[in-house]
């Protein structure tokens, strides 16, 4: 190479932690083999090669409690979707006075929510436990009343 004796290896470009040699020493680095227990790794043939886990780990309870699941919403009449996030509600009163914050409407409220499941049936909010709801619910919409 035409670059070599201009004192570039400063700045040529490598793999790897910052700081973990300026290319002086040339050990070997961990790969993924390694890691899991493949052929090239050397003391890796006895380690767990059935799962790999992210860090830190999560555990179910708390990943349920910081999902959060947006849902469309819909208005008849109204040329524009919203979104809500509909596990950051305890039950259907907060839900549905969200609901109607959201769109503006008023206490004589002449919208009714429907809701679409996994199913893709249309039900009406509030006609199943709240949990279930949660969980069942793909997307909603004021619908007006007849």
């Amino acid at each position: 190479m035409a670059t070599e004796g201009l004192g570039l290896e400063m700045t040529e470009l490598r793999l790897g932690l910052p700081g973990g040699g300026g290319g002086e020493k040339k050990e070997k680095k961990r790969v993924l083999l390694d890691i899991l227990g493949g052929d090239d790794g050397g003391g890796g043939k006895n380690r767990n090669t059935g799962v790999a886990v992210g860090w830190p780990p999560v555990c179910s309870y708390r990943k349920r409690a910081i999902i959060k699941m947006y849902v469309k919403v819909s208005m008849d009449g109204a040329p524009f979707l919203r979104k809500i996030d509909i596990n950051g509600f305890k039950g259907y009163s907060d839900f549905i006075r969200a609901l109607e914050n959201l769109f503006g409407l008023g206490d004589e409220c002449e919208y009714t929510p429907i809701y679409e499941d996994k199913d893709g049936d249309w039900m009406l909010v509030g006609d199943v436990p709240w949990e279930m709801f949660t969980e069942t619910c793909k997307r909603l919409r004021m619908k007006k009343r007849v």
